[in-house]
């Protein structure tokens, strides 16, 4: 039974997102502010946050920068939820590092579909395959590892596999809507500006090997991974 932690300030809110979640049997743990939410991490391990923006104290958005940063939270899908519905609002609560953004108000039945698709794609492909090199970047879809020049590159569950695809698709360009439908699978709620979030993410992943090159912007089309110029 997967467990959710529902960070909000408003009990009314988290009662609301309890009783959808439990229904959807899932485990619900509740905190209403950052620091009570940093306890419950310290001695419980969740497979995924709902987080509020508007805390009282240190906000969602400061929070969210927090956990991933941390080596041990970093991989923790984090859905934001916000009032502030603007596409710039968005995009800002997706660079934090969030895997998904829902605005208020929003129905149960989106947020448990959101929930479902987000770990649906933090979930590790652990099917066996070969090991894919391109120009000393290397991606093991067995162990899950990604390293260039034989050291270790830390990417976020969506990154890896979005660089699975652009690796196992290598010379072709690919549209955003493409990159939905072949990495994100049917999750209808993801917008094409998602993909360019992720992207800047992988491309800061890569950069200090200076593999990011490889991850080429084709203008008018999308994105092509190649290591031709």
């Amino acid at each position: 039974m997967p467990t959710i932690l529902v960070i909000d300030d408003e009990p009314d809110i988290r009662e609301v997102m309890r009783f959808a979640l439990e229904s959807a049997e899932f485990r619900v743990l509740e905190a209403g502010h950052a620091d009570e939410a940093r306890k419950l991490l310290a001695s419980d391990e969740p497979d995924l946050i709902l987080l509020d923006w508007m805390l009282p104290g240190r906000s969602g958005l400061e929070l969210a920068q927090q956990l991933k940063q941390n080596p041990r939270t970093r991989a923790l899908p984090i859905i934001m939820i916000s009032a502030r519905g603007e596409e710039e609002d968005r995009v800002k609560g997706l660079d934090t590092g969030a895997d998904d953004y829902i605005a208020k108000p929003f129905s149960p039945r989106e947020m448990i579909a959101r929930t479902k698709a987000v770990l649906r794609r933090a979930k590790p492909n652990t099917e066996p395959s070969d090991e894919i090199e391109i120009n000393g970047l290397r991606i093991d879809n067995v162990s899950h590892r990604v390293s260039a020049d034989g050291r270790p590159v830390e990417v976020a569950p969506t990154e890896y596999r979005l660089l699975h695809f652009f690796m196992t698709h290598a010379d072709r360009a690919f549209s955003r809507s493409q990159l939905l439908d072949q990495v994100w699978g049917d999750q209808v709620y993801v917008e094409e500006r998602t993909v360019d979030v992720h992207v800047r993410r992988l491309r800061k992943a890569l950069e200090p090997t200076s593999h990011d090159r490889l991850l080429q912007t084709v203008r008018g089309v999308g994105y092509r991974f190649s290591d031709k110029a």
